[in-house]
C-alpha cells in the first residue's frame, strides 16, 4: 500500500512477539502470570513499607516509590497485549499509541531516577553515617521524589512531542507488543533525520546523567568500603547496597542488551523479544531481589501476612 500522510487517522498494528496462532494461548497465560506476580510482589513491598514503622526510613521510602513505578511500567504494556491476544485484534489508535509511548517513557524514566536517588541515599549512609538522618531528612526525600517525577515527565513530553511531529501511512505495522518510539521513527513517512538526532540527544542527557550519578556514588562507596579495616565491617557496609547494585545491573544491563541487540540484529522481531527482558522481567524481579536479600523486608512481610491471616 502506498504511504500517505494521514497521521490524524492512522491506525497502528502491534504484531506482538509471534504470529503463530498455536502460541497465542501460551503467551497469554505466561504474560498474565508474569503481570500478576509483578503487581502482587510490588504491592507487597509497598504495603510492608507503609505498614511497618521499622521501615519508615529514606531507603525504604524510595524503594516503595520504585515498586509503584514498576507497577505502572508493566501496566503500560502487558494489559493491552493481553487484550489483543484475547480479542485476536492487534490494532491500536494513533492517540492510544502515543499515550502508551508516553507512559512507557515516563515510568522508565522514573525507574532510572529512583535508582539514582537510591544510590545517593546509600552514598550518604556509608560515607557520612553520623549525618545520615540530618542530610536525608523528610523534606529532602520528598523533594527528590518530586524532582524525579518532574524530570521523567519532561523527558517523556519531549520524546512524544518529537514523535507527534511525524507523519505516518494509513496502516502501520509495528513489529513489537507495544508502541516503541524508536521503532515509530523507522516507520514514519516523513524525514526523521533531525528528529532521530534530537531523540537520541535527549536520551543521552536524561539517561546519561542518572548513570553518571550512580557510577559516581558507587565509586565513592567502594572507596569508603575499602578503607574499612575489618572484613566484617566491609561486608556489613557492602550488604546495605548489594540489593540496589543488583537491581541497577539488571535494569541497565537489560536496557543496553535491548539497544545492542536491536543495533546488531536486522530482525525487528528479535528486538521485540529482547525488550521483554527490559519492560517485563526486570519489574518482576525487583521485589524478589529486595525481599530475598533484605532481612527487614522479610520480617515486615511476615508480620504483614500474619496480621492478614
Amino acid at each position: 500500500m502506498e504511504s500517505r500522510n494521514l497521521t490524524g487517522i492512522s491506525q497502528f498494528f502491534l504484531l506482538g512477539l509471534s504470529e503463530d496462532p498455536e502460541l497465542q494461548p501460551l503467551l497469554f497465560e505466561l504474560f498474565l502470570s508474569i503481570y500478576l506476580i509483578t503487581v502482587c510482589g510490588n504491592l507487597l513491598i509497598i504495603l510492608a513499607v507503609s505498614s511497618d514503622h521499622h521501615l519508615h526510613s529514606p531507603m525504604y521510602f524510595f524503594l516503595s516509590n520504585l515498586s509503584l513505578s514498576d507497577i505502572g511500567f508493566i501496566s503500560t504494556t502487558i494489559p493491552n497485549m493481553l487484550v489483543n491476544i484475547h480479542t485476536q485484534s492487534n490494532s491500536i489508535t494513533y492517540d492510544g499509541c502515543l499515550t502508551q509511548a508516553f507512559f512507557t517513557y515516563l515510568f522508565a524514566g522514573l525507574d532510572s531516577t529512583f535508582l539514582t536517588v537510591m544510590a545517593y541515599d546509600r552514598l550518604v549512609a556509608i560515607c557520612q553515617p553520623l549525618h545520615y538522618t540530618i542530610i536525608m531528612n523528610p523534606q529532602l526525600c520528598g523533594l527528590l521524589v518530586l524532582a524525579s517525577f518532574l524530570i521523567s515527565i519532561l523527558d517523556s513530553q519531549l520524546n512524544i512531542f518529537m514523535v507527534s511531529q511525524l507523519t505516518f501511512g494509513l496502516n502501520v505495522e509495528i513489529p513489537s507488543f507495544f508502541c516503541d518510539p524508536p521503532q515509530l521513527l523507522t516507520l514514519a513517512c516523513s524525514d526523521t533525520y533531525v528528529y532521530t538526532i534530537l531523540i537520541y540527544f535527549i536520551g543521552s542527557i536524561f539517561g546519561g546523567v542518572p548513570v553518571s550519578g550512580i557510577l559516581f556514588s558507587y565509586i565513592r562507596i567502594i572507596s569508603s568500603i575499602l578503607r574499612v579495616s575489618s572484613s566484617g565491617g566491609r561486608y556489613k557496609a557492602f550488604s546495605t547496597c548489594a540489593s540496589h547494585l543488583l537491581v541497577v545491573c539488571l535494569y541497565y544491563g537489560t536496557g543496553l542488551g535491548v539497544y545492542f541487540s536491536s543495533s546488531i540484529s536486522s530482525s525487528a522481531r528479535k528486538g521485540a523479544v529482547a525488550s521483554v527482558m527490559y519492560t517485563v522481567v526486570t519489574p518482576m524481579l525487583n521485589p524478589f531481589i529486595y525481599s530475598l536479600r533484605n532481612k527487614d523486608i522479610k520480617k515486615a512481610l511476615r508480620r504483614l501476612l500474619s496480621r492478614t491471616t
